[in-house]
């Protein structure tokens, strides 16, 4: 399950909130990383995989049983994996429609020929803007479990069009995806 934290430390990343507070357009961050590994060493008895970057750093993973195909693993095969983050935010002011609370997740396994995954999850949540100081520049907010969570703003002009009584709608999305390529032989 995604941590709640993590999704309210998105206030702080309300760049660009002027405007769209006052047009009601969502603002958007998104955020990708990619790494491709080689498969040094398998230990298939304690489901291990050694893995070594392009950096030739090398670490060792224990791999779970939802990997179905784990045994179909060979030193020298690339493992690539893309992290996939991204985080909206819309404000809405008091008695608009909000999000609707909740958690998805979703694993998709490949069907190809190589090993291979996509784990995706979602976590929506609207909160109340309770406080917000200009000065600091700093807003507060509670969240529908009724907790009050204060972050600092990087810029005060981001605050402008806020104000308290607004909702605003966080969804957080993170996704990632594992594809196995055989080594050449």
């Amino acid at each position: 399950m995604l941590k709640t934290h993590i999704v309210l430390a998105g206030l702080v990343a309300m760049a660009g909130a002027a405007a769209p507070a006052v047009a009601q357009k969502p603002i958007t961050k998104v955020n990708a990383i990619s790494a491709t590994a080689t498969v040094q060493a398998i230990d298939s008895t304690a489901r291990k995989v050694t893995l070594r970057n392009d950096k030739g750093e090398e670490d060792t993973f224990v791999v779970g049983p939802a990997m179905k195909r784990f045994d179909e693993l060979k030193v020298g095969d690339k493992v690539k994996v893309t992290y996939y983050e991204s985080l909206v935010l819309q404000v809405r002011k008091p008695g608009e429609k909000t999000n609707v609370a909740g958690v998805d997740a979703a694993l998709t396994r490949a069907k190809g020929e190589m090993p291979g995954a996509t784990l995706a999850a979602q976590e929506k949540m609207s909160v109340t803007v309770k406080a917000i100081d200009a000065k600091l520049p700093s807003i507060t907010v509670t969240t529908d479990d009724g907790r009050t969570v204060t972050r600092k703003v990087e810029n005060k002009k981001y605050l402008e069009g806020v104000k308290v009584g607004d909702k605003i709608d966080v969804t957080y999305t993170e996704s990632i995806i594992m594809d196995v390529q055989r080594a050449a032989s």
